[in-house]
C-alpha cells in the first residue's frame, strides 16, 4: 500500500471513530463486596445473611418495553458478593402480583420466552465486545451462553458453565442466590473492573427492564451499554485443571437391507477431555477417543432448493469457545464449519483425539483447534487444522484472521488450506446514541486438487456490509461475490459464481399506551444476486406490507413477494429423477401469512402460510408448530411441514411430522422424547434421551434411538440403538 493509500485508510478511521462522537454518559457501578473471615452464605435463594445489608444494590430499573425509558412497574434489586473462589449475586424480584408469576420451564437451557426470566452478562474482560451470558427462571432454571458482539450480537447458548442457582417465592415475589466459580470463567485478574448489566422480564405483561442500556436499540446482548462492576481483587481459579473422563456402552442392532437380518452389536468405550488454565485468560483442552452419542439428533429437513441446508452444531467439544470461531457471519463465508470434522452426511466418523486452546492474550482472542479422525467405512483418516485470531481495535472494533488445514491419508488428495482476514468497525455513537457498523472480509484457499488450475479469485469469497441496527429504524446494505471454484475443505457454501447486492430497510415503532397494540412493522428486503458476469441469477422482492404486535405477545405479519430465478442446468427437484425443471428464466409472484401466539399461554403455537409460483407451477405451503403445556414441567410440540406443489411436469406433495416431547422432573432430572416422519425418504425415527444432572459438570445419560424404513406397504426396523453414558467433571 502506498503512502496515499495509507493516509486514505488513517483518514477513514479517523472519519469513522472521531467525527461520529466518542463520548456518552457515563454507565452506572455497582461494588462487590468481599466476604471476610466468619461471613458465610447459606445459599437457599433466601437474601437474608446479615452483611447483604452492607452490600451495593442495583436498583431503579427502566423499561424497553412497553414504555422505554419509564421506570419498572416492579422494582428489582441485585447485590454482589464475592470470595476467592466464587461470585456470588443476591437478587429480589419484587411482584404486586405473585400468584400472577409465569413460570413453565425447568430444563437446563430451555426458551425463557414463556416465563419471567431474570437475565444477566459478565463481561469479564471489560472490553465491550463480548460476555458471558446467565438467565435464570423462577423454578430455578438455569440458562447459559458466551456472545461476541459484530454485526449483530452473536450468544452461543450451547455453551454450558459449572455454576449453580436457589430460588424461592413468597409474598413479596421471588428471589435468588447465585453461585458462580471463578473457574467457570476467563478474565484478567490484574483488572479489577467487569462490565455487568442485568434484565428481567414480566411476563404477564411483556415487560422488559433493564439496569443499563434499556433502550430499543441497546438491551441486554449489548456489553457496550452495560455497567460497571468494581471492587474484584485477590480472585484466582485455583490450579486451574479440569478432568471430564467419561464411560459409555452402547448395544446396537442394525440392518442394510429392509429385508435382511439383523446384526447384534455391543460395545464399551471410554476416554474423555483435560482442560488446563495457562492462565486466567488462556484455557487450553486435549480430548481423547471423543464420543458424542448424548448430543441431540439433527432436525429433519426437507430440501426442495437447488443448494444444500445447513444443519447447526449439537457436540459439545466444538461448542465450547465456539464463538471466537465466529467469522463474517452477517455474509456467510463459512471458512470454518465445525460439522466437517467427524459426520460425513450425518454419519458419525469416530475421532481419535483432539486438541484446543482458547482464551485472550492482552487485547488479542485466539481459537485453536486440532483433530485426528480415523477411518471409517472406507473414508480415510483426516487430521485437521483450524486457527483464529481476533485483534480489539479502538472502543467497540476488531480486526481477525483465520486459517484452516486439512489433510487426508493418502496421495488421492493436496493438502487443502484455508486463510482469509475481516474486519468490523462498530460504534455505539453514531450521531449521539445510534449504532452503526462496516464488516470486511476476503477468504482464498488453495487448489482442492491436484489438476485443480482455476485462479485465487475464483478459488475465493470477498464482500462488505455497512448496517444500522436501531429502532424504530433498522437498515443494511451489503455486497458479496463467491467466486466460481469456491470451496473451504473445512468450511460450508451452499451456493458460489455469484455477486450479490441485498440492502433491507425496516420501521418498526412502538404504540405508546395502546391497550391493544404494543407494535406495528413494515419491511423491504431486496436481494439482486448475479452471476460473475454480472447477469441477474436470482432477485427476491419481499415487503412486509403490515406487522402487527398485540400487547398480548402474539403478532402477526403479512408480506407480498416476487422472485427471479435463471436456471442454467436441468433441476431434479426430489433428486430422484420424477420432477426434472428445464432451463429457463422464471418469474415468481406470491403472498405470505406469519402468525404466532404469545409464548407464555398454555396452549399455542406458530403458523407461516405460503402461496408463490414455483418453476412452472406454484407452491402452496404450511409451516406450523403447536405447544400444550398442561401443567409445570410438561412441555410438547407437534411441528407439520407440508407443500403442495403444482408443475407443468406432475404435482406432488410433501410432508414432515415432527413431535417433541419432554418432562423435566426438575432443573436435574429430565426425560425427553423425539419423532420424526417425512414422505420423501419414508423414513420413521424416534430419540429418546434420559439426563441426570447429578451436579453441574456431571451428567448420566440413557439414549435410546429406533428407526424405521417404510419398504412395500410396511415399516421395517432398521436400527435399534440404546447408549449410556457416565461423564464426570473433577476440577483443582
Amino acid at each position: 500500500m502506498g503512502m496515499s493509500g495509507r493516509k486514505s485508510l488513517i483518514l477513514f478511521f479517523s472519519c469513522f471513530f472521531l467525527l461520529f462522537g466518542l463520548y456518552a454518559q457515563q454507565p452506572r457501578d455497582i461494588t462487590a463486596y468481599r466476604l471476610v473471615n466468619g461471613e458465610h452464605i447459606n445459599l437457599d435463594g433466601r437474601i437474608d445473611e446479615s452483611f447483604w445489608a452492607k452490600v451495593h444494590a442495583a436498583t431503579a430499573f427502566r423499561q424497553q418495553e412497553p414504555l422505554e425509558g419509564q421506570l419498572a412497574t416492579e422494582q428489582t434489586s441485585v447485590q454482589i458478593a464475592f470470595d476467592e473462589k466464587n461470585l456470588y449475586i443476591g437478587a429480589r424480584f419484587y411482584d404486586s402480583q405473585p400468584d400472577e408469576i409465569k413460570a413453565f420451564q425447568k430444563r437446563r437451557d430451555a426458551s425463557l420466552d414463556t416465563d419471567d426470566k431474570f437475565a444477566f452478562i459478565l463481561d469479564t474482560y471489560n472490553d465491550q465486545r463480548s460476555a458471558f451470558y446467565f438467565e435464570i427462571n423462577p423454578h430455578g432454571l438455569m440458562g447459559d451462553g458466551i456472545l461476541r458482539t459484530g454485526q449483530g450480537a452473536e450468544v452461543n447458548r450451547d455453551w454450558n458453565g459449572i455454576w449453580r442457582v436457589w430460588v424461592t417465592r413468597d409474598d413479596k415475589g421471588w428471589s435468588a442466590e447465585i453461585r458462580i466459580p471463578f473457574m467457570t470463567l476467563n478474565f484478567d485478574p490484574k483488572n479489577e473492573t467487569w462490565g455487568i448489566n442485568f434484565l428481567r422480564t414480566i411476563r404477564r405483561k411483556n415487560e422488559i427492564t433493564l439496569w443499563e442500556g434499556f433502550k430499543r436499540n441497546q438491551g441486554i446482548e449489548r456489553p457496550q451499554d452495560a455497567g460497571k462492576l468494581r471492587g474484584l481483587s485477590n480472585i484466582n481459579q485455583g490450579i486451574g485443571l479440569e478432568a471430564i473422563p467419561y464411560a459409555i456402552t452402547t448395544q446396537s442392532r442394525l440392518r442394510d437391507d429392509p429385508e435382511g437380518s439383523m446384526e447384534k452389536q455391543t460395545t464399551f468405550n471410554a476416554g474423555g477431555e483435560l482442560n488446563y488454565n495457562i492462565t486466567p485468560n488462556l484455557k487450553a483442552g486435549i480430548t481423547v477417543n471423543t464420543d458424542f452419542a448424548e448430543a441431540e439428533v439433527d432436525d429433519r429437513q426437507v430440501n426442495l432448493t437447488r443448494f444444500p441446508i445447513v444443519l447447526p452444531e449439537r457436540r459439545d467439544f466444538f461448542l465450547q469457545g465456539a464463538n471466537v470461531f465466529v467469522f463474517a457471519p452477517s455474509s456467510n463465508p463459512t471458512p470454518y464449519f465445525s460439522r466437517k470434522i467427524g459426520l460425513q452426511d450425518g454419519r458419525a466418523i469416530p475421532i481419535k483425539h483432539g486438541a484446543r486452546l482458547i482464551g485472550r492474550i492482552k487485547n488479542t482472542d485466539i481459537g485453536f483447534l486440532q483433530a485426528r479422525t480415523g477411518e471409517s467405512g472406507g473414508l480415510p483418516g483426516e487430521n485437521f487444522t483450524v486457527g483464529r485470531v481476533l485483534q480489539n481495535i479502538s472502543a467497540e472494533s476488531t480486526i481477525g484472521a483465520i486459517y484452516t488445514r486439512r489433510d487426508t491419508d493418502g496421495d488421492s488428495l493436496p493438502v487443502r488450506e484455508t486463510f482469509g482476514a475481516d474486519i468490523n468497525l462498530s460504534t455505539s455513537k453514531f450521531f449521539g446514541d445510534k449504532n452503526f457498523q462496516f464488516e470486511a472480509f476476503f477468504v482464498g484457499h488453495s487448489p482442492s486438487f491436484f489438476s485443480d488450475s482455476s485462479s485465487i479469485m475464483d478459488r475465493s469469497v470477498r464482500g462488505f456490509r455497512f448496517n444500522f441496527p436501531n429502532q424504530p429504524w433498522d437498515a443494511h446494505i451489503s455486497y458479496r461475490e463467491f467466486g466460481v471454484n469456491y470451496d473451504p475443505a473445512v468450511g460450508f457454501v451452499p451456493r458460489v459464481g455469484f455477486r450479490r447486492l441485498q440492502p433491507t430497510i425496516t420501521y418498526n415503532p412502538l404504540i405508546e399506551r395502546s391497550s391493544i397494540l404494543r407494535e406495528l412493522s413494515w419491511q423491504y428486503d431486496f436481494e439482486y444476486l448475479m452471476m460473475m458476469n454480472w447477469k441477474p441469477a436470482t432477485v427476491n422482492h419481499e415487503v412486509r406490507v403490515l406487522g402487527l404486535r398485540f400487547e398480548t405477545g402474539d403478532f402477526i405479519n403479512f408480506s407480498f413477494l416476487h422472485n427471479y430465478e435463471f436456471l442454467d442446468f436441468t433441476f431434479d427437484i426430489l433428486r430422484d429423477g420424477a420432477f426434472l425443471i428445464p432451463e429457463g428464466t422464471y418469474q415468481n409472484r406470491g403472498h405470505s401469512i406469519e402468525a404466532s401466539s404469545a409464548p407464555f399461554r398454555k396452549f399455542g403455537g406458530t403458523a407461516t402460510f405460503t402461496n408463490i409460483g414455483f418453476w412452472t407451477g406454484r407452491q402452496v405451503s404450511l409451516e406450523t408448530d403447536v405447544f400444550v403445556r398442561p401443567f409445570v414441567g410438561l412441555n410438547m410440540t407437534a411441528s407439520y411441514i407440508h407443500s403442495s406443489v403444482h408443475l407443468e411436469q406432475g404435482d406432488f406433495k410433501t410432508h414432515l411430522l415432527r413431535l417433541n416431547s419432554s418432562y423435566d422432573f426438575s432443573q436435574w432430572v429430565s426425560m425427553n422424547f423425539n419423532i420424526q416422519y417425512d414422505n420423501l425418504t419414508e423414513r420413521l425415527g424416534t430419540n429418546s434421551r434420559f439426563i441426570w444432572v447429578i451436579d453441574p459438570g456431571n451428567t448420566f445419560f440413557i439414549v435410546h434411538n429406533h428407526n424405521w424404513q417404510r419398504f412395500t406397504d410396511r415399516f421395517n426396523v432398521m436400527e435399534i440403538q440404546s447408549t449410556v453414558k457416565l461423564a464426570y467433571t473433577l476440577r483443582f
